[in-house]
């Protein structure tokens, strides 16, 4: 019968600190502070609550616009029809007028720059013929990629009871933005892009971050009355990058206040270090008729982990396999996963694999390993009787590859 074992003792993990880091009070209506190195989430709060998201939801439209880069639907010099409705586009603009004909990357830049809400229509039209039709394409487009407390009406994010993303859903999107068009993300560190000298006073990037020299290159702002004052935004420093999202602050200032607090207690407050290198030995564990009889695990790879930088003790990890393990067992065999607990942060999981390989035992161990078999079978039905097991505990759900889209 096949039983998950526990280790009774916890083991320590050497040289790490694990009391919890100072904990951010964040001002924020909702937030959510993500380490995309570590694949670790620091900080939650409403993080799945659908709220309107403003512009940040112009970011969805951008995905929608490099998708179809990737695909080779469109070029970057590709030129597309401005239509009245795009013209009559109010609050946050390019200033298009039906007689233009912009190309591809202006577009990505009056969006991500400008703010353009006429951009956005422009690309809805192009892409999916109407904007009705596009903003049904992107919350589809939505919900395959994980984001499930999104939908959409528009392209722009213009206020509508129907446009809602909520803060984890606009943090799934920053991350693909990042990871999967890195070669079209250097747009959303633009600082200024005056597009025809129409608008010198919508040149500018409204992202507060670009400008300070903590290593912030993106990603988008928003602002409505019922949404407040939010942003998607992200920073490099030290070989880490964090991914925060911040909706509902009082004005334009606080906004700017509380995302720069967020980007130095992200990268102030934790540290990132390595306790076991790939394919050295955490623990061994039986092999039933095995030759030998006990087997290393080992990791594949490096096991990095983020940790508060202030505190004394140690993390400590479990390792859960299932018994038995039976013979043969080949060299890199998965067999058992370690969970790192860290206090203030979710456990980390990391799959363990069996250092070498193990044969079959030969007639004469496999003949007492049956004997003794036997034998405890007998004490079970014939001895005393052994008092009530334990509850087994819980099962614990495998952690995907993404903390985000848990």
């Amino acid at each position: 019968m096949r039983a998950l074992v526990r280790l009774a003792a916890l083991f320590a993990l050497t040289a790490l600190a694990a009391l919890p880091a100072r904990a951010f009070e964040t001002n924020a209506r909702a937030a959510i502070v993500y380490d995309l190195t570590t694949n670790t989430i620091l900080l939650e709060k409403n993080a799945d609550q659908p709220l309107p998201p403003a512009s940040m939801s112009k970011l969805m439209t951008v995905n929608m616009l490099f998708e179809a880069l990737e695909d080779g639907r469109v070029s970057l010099d590709t030129r597309f029809r401005v239509s009245e409705r795009a013209q009559a586009m109010g609050g946050s603009t390019m200033f298009l007028n039906t007689t233009d004909r912009p190309t591809v990357e202006e577009l990505i830049q009056g969006i991500i720059v400008n703010s353009g809400n006429d951009a956005c229509v422009v690309v809805a039209e192009a892409l999916g013929g109407t904007e009705e039709a596009f903003a049904r394409m992107m919350t589809e487009r939505a919900k395959a990629l994980g984001m499930r407390n999104s939908t959409f009406v528009n392209a722009s994010g213009w206020p509508d009871p129907g446009q809602r993303m909520s803060m984890r859903d606009l943090a799934i999107l920053a991350v693909r933005l990042i990871t999967k068009f890195p070669q079209y993300y250097h747009y959303f560190g633009q600082k200024e892009f005056p597009f025809d000298n129409r608008a010198p006073d919508n040149r500018f990037n409204r992202n507060p971050l670009l400008k300070l020299g903590i290593g912030a290159d993106g990603l988008k702002t928003g602002h409505t009355q019922e949404a407040g004052y939010g942003l998607v935004g992200s920073a490099v420093q030290g070989g880490r990058r964090i991914v925060f999202v911040i909706s509902g602050l009082e004005s334009a200032a606080a906004r700017a206040k509380e995302a720069e607090a967020i980007v130095n207690w992200a990268f102030r407050q934790f540290t990132v270090k390595t306790p076991l290198k790939a394919g050295q030995r955490v623990a061994e564990v039986p092999v039933f008729l095995g030759a030998p009889e006990r087997v290393g695990l080992v990791p594949a790879r490096d096991v990095s982990l983020l940790v508060p930088v202030i505190g004394g003790d140690q993390l400590t990890a479990r390792i859960d396999w299932t018994d038995p393990i039976m013979a043969p067992v080949a060299a890199g065999q998965k067999l058992a996963e370690m969970t790192v607990l860290r206090d203030g942060l979710p456990p980390s999981r990391v799959p363990l694999y069996a250092e070498g390989p193990v044969a079959r035992a030969g007639f004469l161990p496999r003949l007492g390993a049956a004997a003794g078999r036997v034998l405890d079978m007998a004490m079970e039905r014939f001895g005393p009787a052994p008092p009530p097991p334990a509850a087994p505990p819980a099962p614990e759900p495998d952690e995907p590859g993404n903390a985000l889209t848990n």
